[in-house]
């Protein structure tokens, strides 16, 4: 099975994922070439440079994927398997529904590519040419312990990202904000902590609180522990203590539950959220540099609103790696260098062929 033809079944079985956003057999032939030069110097010598060169998948990747959102563990598998290498899928101990979904939605021979299993066996991390690791910085440093040197480590550790809204005085971007902060219930890399706001920051917290409502209403957040629920209402009990004691604090919340949570507040640095569709909004500072300086090494994407060139300008050395329209945030192009790496170029051996034709 050649590349063009593993980019149509693997479009085909994505399309049953909607929350992977558009893939069509184009995009994914697309990424191949931006990175690697030609669709079909997988599989076969193709003229680069002037040089006969083709690149060689790795046999075998291993993906550790986190259980925080299923669509980095299907984008994970779906490159392994375009660019055609055998893949081992250490999913969490819960599990991970949609990647056993997405398995029995494709061919046989792309079927016999993939081996899912919730517990690590002991010999997958030797056999494997390549490790992708997706975890918080605990579980990245025990697998880069277990990496040996002739093998490549691709890291996708813990991430941050937020909104900027430069200017929306009709507030048009709400709706878009509830999307990015409510769809996987906030957990993924891609979900907003913080939306900071040019204008009525204060104004935007609370219709962004009603179209939170609205979301919810039309798909309510999963099941979370109690251990969760209880550090949401304890957040909650803080933000309403520092408000009562003259804190400039406006605390919107779902009523009788912690199905979502907006906090406009005024205080310098980034707040971290608990997740589980809890937001902050914040005036937009003078100097946002300085507000992210802290978390400038964790961070991932930002979604602006108008999402213009110039907009993004501001934005380009702050640390994110993805800017986007605030709305699509949850729906990254499969051109996305994630974490501000290529996606497939690092994961090829290189062959170059000083020969007649």
């Amino acid at each position: 099975m050649n590349t063009a033809t593993r980019a149509s079944h693997l479009a085909a079985a994505a399309a049953k994922f909607p929350f992977l956003g558009p893939t069509t057999a184009d995009d994914l032939l697309a990424l191949v070439r931006s990175e690697l030069g030609d669709e079909r110097v997988l599989d076969d010598f193709v003229t680069l440079g002037g040089v006969a060169t083709r690149a060689l998948a790795p046999v075998t990747i291993l993906h550790i994927v986190s259980g925080n959102t299923p669509a980095a563990a299907l984008q994970s598998l779906i490159r392994g398997l375009l660019i055609g290498s055998r893949n081992l899928c250490k999913i969490p101990a819960a599990g991970l529904p949609a990647v056993m979904e997405f398995r029995a939605a494709l061919p046989q021979e792309l079927v016999t590519r993939i081996e899912i299993s919730e517990e690590l066996p002991d010999k997958w991390p030797t056999e494997a040419n390549v490790i992708i690791a997706f975890g918080n910085d605990e579980t990245i440093a025990h697998f880069r312990g277990l990496a040996k040197p002739q093998q490549v480590f691709v890291v996708h550790g813990h991430a941050l990202s937020f909104g900027v809204i430069f200017d929306d005085p009709d507030f048009a971007s709400v709706a878009g904000a509830a999307r990015d902060a409510s769809v996987f219930d906030q957990q993924g890399c891609l979900s907003p902590h913080v939306i900071y706001v040019r204008g009525d920051a204060a104004g935007y917290a609370e219709r962004l609180a009603q179209e939170m409502q609205r979301f919810h209403e039309r798909e309510p957040r999963g099941a979370i522990t109690l251990s969760e629920a209880n550090t949401i209402r304890a957040l909650r009990d803080d933000l309403a203590f520092r408000a009562a004691n003259g804190e400039a604090i406006v605390l919107h919340a779902s009523q009788g539950s912690t199905a979502w949570t907006v906090a406009y507040l005024e205080s310098p640095g980034f707040p971290r959220s608990p997740l589980n569709r809890c937001i902050f909004v914040k005036p937009l500072p003078s100097d946002l540099a300085a507000e992210l300086r802290d978390v400038h090494a964790h961070l991932s994407c930002t979604g602006i609103w108008p999402a213009t060139l110039e907009n993004a300008r501001v934005l380009a050395d702050c640390g994110v790696s993805r800017i986007c329209l605030l709305g699509e945030m949850q729906t990254p192009p499969w051109s996305w260098r994630q974490d501000g790496q290529l996606a497939l170029a690092p994961l090829v051996r290189w062959v170059t062929a000083e020969c007649a034709r």
